[in-house]
């Protein structure tokens, strides 16, 4: 073999190892900038997310309607204060776990944890017409799992949470730079907070505006709790939501094409000549927003029992 063909025969080889050296690299940022996504994508909604990876901005925007999810744990300050901090940190881990994996078959976006509070919202950042039952689906099947959840240091001892929903409107933005979060500002996340401290354990305790769009769709068994004190509401008639109705699979089968006026349910049948565009909302709102109320001022920092012993708050 000639020089010139035996320098070739290196330079074709060299160009094979390092092309192969590229491919290899190229999978590994591969690999490495999905799990930034999951990262990313586990902080904050997919769609924010991406619009944030391209450097858009994010302005705050309305929604004219969604229903919002709270819950805690009954007597979590007894269970903190006969519990080391290991293991606290090990029931929640293990109850959220539980949690995520239920949340993951409806239509909602998990807000926040704060202590053993848990938030979660249908309707933002994705809008529904079905978030009350969205919801309330979820609601049903978490109270379910914690009547058989078996706290890991004290299996003898049941857990108790109670729960509160609450519909309405609300604004939801990205608020910060570092360690940036999805966040509700509004008046209804201080009314679903109020639904749940005033609930029982074990029980779904929500607001007569929550009732009104189950009872429009139907399916749902709800049983009045009467007039209560609402702090900072004065007097609101609640109910308790007990389940399903026989009818349920009947019911929602049926909402094929629904949509919204004014954050109402109404089904529609498309095939009607008597629909058009112009019954369909536009939900694409983006309106300035003052005087309003966070996600984390729900009214969690004035209860009581959800102050540990021996920690100022």
């Amino acid at each position: 073999m000639s020089p010139v063909d035996l320098m070739m025969a290196m330079m074709e080889k060299y160009s094979k190892h390092l092309e192969s050296i590229v491919a290899e690299r190229t999978q590994d940022l591969v690999h490495e900038k999905q799990k930034t996504d999951r990262l990313l994508y586990s902080m904050l909604p997919r769609s924010i997310a991406d619009d944030l990876k391209i450097g858009k901005s994010i302005e705050a925007e309305w929604f004219d309607s969604c229903t919002i999810y709270f819950s805690d744990i009954v007597g979590f300050t007894t269970i903190s204060g006969g519990s080391t901090p290991i293991q606290v940190v090990q029931l929640l881990n293990q109850l959220y776990i539980t949690f995520d994996d239920i949340i993951d078959k409806y239509d909602v976006y998990k807000v926040e944890t704060i202590g053993d509070a848990y938030m979660v919202v249908s309707g933002i950042p994705t809008r529904t017409c079905l978030h009350a039952r969205e919801v309330a689906n979820m609601s049903l099947e978490i109270v379910a799992a914690c009547k058989v959840f078996v706290i890991p240091h004290r299996p003898s001892e049941p857990l108790k949470i109670r729960v509160g929903l609450h519909s309405g409107p609300a604004c939801a933005g990205v608020v910060g730079l570092k360690m940036p979060r999805y966040c509700l500002f509004g008046d209804t996340v201080n009314t679903a907070s109020r639904m749940e401290s005033n609930g029982e354990a074990y029980r779904i305790h929500m607001s007569n505006f929550t009732y009104e769009e189950l009872k429009q769709m139907g399916g749902f068994d709800c049983e009045s709790r009467g007039t209560i004190p609402v702090k900072g509401k004065g007097d609101m008639k609640t109910w308790w939501l007990l389940g399903h109705t026989k009818d349920y699979n009947k019911i929602h089968n049926s909402f094929v094409n629904p949509v919204i006026p004014q954050g109402r349910l109404t089904p529609i049948d498309s095939s009607r000549a008597d629909v058009s565009d112009a019954d369909i909302p536009d939900l694409d709102k983006s309106r300035k927003i003052s005087n309003i109320s966070t996600s984390n001022d729900s009214g969690y920092n004035d209860k009581a029992e959800d102050v540990l012993p021996g920690i100022d708050m």
